[in-house]
């Protein structure tokens, strides 16, 4: 038995779960009198909505076949080998269900030597070999096919990525060292690192071919069949694949210092698979691959070792499986359907969420406004933005047209809302204000009609507590870009009731976001944490810490953007609003900022100016400050945020705002970009010692987004 055998076999019994692959192996002959031809299939046996993933014993299953045609090739009966995927899935890369079960180094090692092991035979068969990304290829997937000799894309092919980076791995079954000796250290730092860091960003089947990274594109209608007579003329003779030469001098190095100037700039330095990654790449510059394959392997396994990689899992897993099965939702069946949605008010805000029930529900939506110029203008936004997807061939005309006639706008709620089924309202932050609209939209609503506010820290309950039926009143709050940040925040009201709620969910599902139930506290979950953060970070600078240490103190975290950067995105007004709403509520923890009061008075959009390209101190918001004398250092001050988010955590998990832990990490990374490698903040609390620190306890068990002990 051969040690990748072994290797093998003893990760499979780690890992009793496994999804396993089949690799199986067909002979035809080739177009154009070829010859005789293998093709391997990677096929798990399920459809599409469950790809085609490498555990163990899939790559045993893949040895295997390789044992088979390496033979064959060997003794003259076939002339090449092709790898191609089931219907619309490639292959989407290790099982990472089996990473997480992963207690040692050895075995760690072990996932990734035997990746290598198995790949690395494709290269060396006596016969050309070509991968066929036939459709969705990440990771390892992609991997198999760059140790072939020749590879086609699919333009069909919706998604192509090398994620791990992403996740808190590299990529370790050749990706790092086998891509920039294909295409060159720019574009594969590009693929490797910018695009994962990029929230994980994907590549389409023509960017592949673009890139390189495959030597040619065909059509997703006849994919296989045009691969093959293009493979029948590669071996004939008849097509010769032209590559263009690498360049390994100072164009490599350069490449891989941007590499880190972008990590740097997302992670700050606080997750370390990029650097590695990076390193890897450097050390690739000379060709020399088993040497790139070994620090492959052992990086992979520190790694897989490491709480970021840990972190990340779970973060990956809360997006995918708990974000699609919100935790408390109601039974589904119980919710009604919705075919025509209201509007109330026909502001930015408002518009986008006119654009996205729109867009996604396909159903007559109205919006209505105090004057007709403003209702022009919100309807003008929708059917501008309807015509730039047109233009950039996202919708056909038919479509474009179908939809502008959908949107519609009125004065007069009564004419619009009379048979609407969901009435969702935007208006200023302001309990009265609210209270009124929703008594008149009740009046001429249909009964079934559910009411729901997109507020962002007002009682829900107090808002419905004045209406002949508050149980159909709902909290429906969305992040700004409304169309980017997938969370929502659905607040149950105390008299909302299940059929109310469960159609809220069921319009949630089919806008494609990530609904959390949350209970009507104040300000629910993401506002309440950022609040208390950036709260911490106002206190230490009124009280006397410079602004750029506040603001340095916590680049460890990797966060998208710095607080005061974020203040400006929110809008200083709106942070003061929160502030105010919060300190209400929670006096003893919550302030309010002289500061950023002066600031908002004086009119100013944030606390910088952008006149040489990067963000400085604005010095008209300079004059306005009034600190103290207590300076603290950066370390001092990424400790008082950290112990302020985690008591804040702490407390909304015993008020009940969320089932658990899990749902807060759900909403910081699907609301406010907070990153994947901290698996959103409690595996950091809990990693860093804060969580025990400030409340006694960890937030999540040990084995949870950490390696079980």
């Amino acid at each position: 038995m051969s040690t990748t055998a072994e290797l093998l076999k003893g990760a499979a019994e780690l890992f009793p779960g496994e999804v396993v692959t089949q690799a199986h192996v067909r002979h035809f002959d080739l177009p154009l009198g070829a010859g005789r031809f293998a093709l391997i299939t990677l096929d798990n046996g399920h459809d599409h909505t469950k790809p085609t993933t490498l555990g163990p014993q899939s790559l045993a299953n893949i040895d295997a076949a390789i044992d088979q045609v390496e033979k064959e090739a060997a003794d003259g009966e076939i002339v090449g080998v092709g790898v191609t995927g089931k219907p619309f899935i490639f292959a989407v890369g290790a099982d990472l269900k089996g990473v997480e079960l992963l207690k040692r180094h050895e075995d760690a090692l072990a996932i990734g030597k035997g990746g290598h092991d198995v790949f690395k035979r494709l290269s060396k068969l006596a016969v050309p070999t070509f991968a066929y990304y036939n459709g969705a290829s990440m990771g390892g997937g992609v991997e198999v096919g760059l140790h072939c000799t020749y590879r086609t894309v699919s333009a069909a092919l919706p998604a192509f990525s090398l994620p791990e980076v992403f996740l808190g791995l590299v990529p370790g079954w050749g990706g790092c060292t086998l891509l920039p000796n294909l295409i060159g250290a720019e574009k594969a730092v590009s693929v490797i690192i910018e695009n994962s860091l990029n929230q994980n960003r994907q590549l389409k089947g023509k960017q592949v071919y673009e890139l390189g990274i495959a030597d040619a594109l065909f059509e997703g209608a006849d994919f296989l069949e045009q691969s093959l007579i293009w493979t029948a003329s590669v071996l004939k003779g008849e097509i010769t694949v032209e590559r263009p030469a690498i360049d390994r001098g100072e164009a490599w190095d350069q490449a891989v210092a941007k590499g880190r100037f972008i990590a740097d700039s997302k992670v700050h330095g606080a997750a370390p698979a990029a650097y590695r990654a990076l390193d890897i790449i450097a050390a690739a510059k000379d060709g020399d691959l088993q040497k790139g394959y070994d620090a492959e392997d052992q990086a992979l396994a520190d790694l897989i070792m490491g709480g970021e990689l840990r972190a990340g899992i779970y973060a990956f897993n809360l997006v995918q499986k708990r974000g699609k099965r919100p935790a408390g939702a109601p039974d589904k069946n119980l919710a009604r359907p919705v075919t025509k949605v209201g509007v109330v008010g026909a502001g930015l805000m408002a518009s986008q969420l006119a654009l996205l029930f729109l867009r996604r529900l396909e159903v007559p939506v109205v919006l209505t406004d105090i004057d007709q110029e403003r209702i022009d203008k919100g309807v003008g936004y929708v059917h501008a933005e309807i015509d730039k997807l047109l233009g950039k061939g996202r919708i056909n005309q038919d479509k474009a047209n179908r939809l502008k006639a959908l949107v519609t706008g009125v004065l007069d709620k009564a004419e619009g809302f009379a048979d609407a089924d969901f009435v969702i309202e935007a208006v200023f932050e302001e309990m009265g204000v609210k209270q009124q609209v929703f008594a008149e939209v009740e009046a001429v609503a249909p009964a079934h009609a559910i009411l729901a506010t997109n507020t962002s820290s007002l009682s829900v309950s107090e808002m419905a507590s004045k209406l002949r039926h508050p149980e159909r009143v709902v909290g429906f709050h969305f992040f700004n870009p409304v169309a980017v940040l997938p969370l929502l925040e659905i607040v149950r009201g105390e008299k909302t009731d299940d059929a109310s709620l469960a159609t809220a969910f069921g319009v949630a599902k089919k806008l494609k976001k990530t609904a959390v139930l949350v209970k009507d506290a104040p300000a629910f979950v993401v506002n309440r944490i950022l609040t208390r953060f950036m709260g911490e970070i106002q206190n230490v600078i009124d009280e006397g810490t410079p602004v750029e240490v506040a603001e340095k103190a916590v680049e460890p975290l990797g966060l998208p953007m710095s607080p005061l950067v974020l203040l400006e995105l929110v809008g200083p007004a709106i942070g003061l609003h929160v502030s105010e709403t919060l300190n209400r509520a929670f006096p003893d923890r919550f302030t309010v900022s002289p500061n950023l009061k002066a600031v908002v008075e004086a009119g100013k959009r944030g606390f910088y100016v952008y006149d040489s390209g990067k963000p400085e101190l604005d010095p008209e918001v300079a004059a306005l400050l009034k600190q103290g004398d207590t300076v603290l250092t950066e370390e001092q001050v990424r400790e008082r945020v950290l112990d302020a988010v985690a008591q804040e955590i702490g407390l909304m998990l015993d008020e009940g705002v969320v089932a658990e832990a899990q749902d807060i990490d759900l909403c910081l990374i699907t609301g406010a970009g907070w990153p994947f490698h901290l698996g959103g903040i409690t595996p950091y609390l809990d990693r860093e010692g804060v969580s025990e620190r400030v409340n006694g306890k960890r937030f999540l068990e040990p084995g949870v987004a950490s390696v079980p002990a």
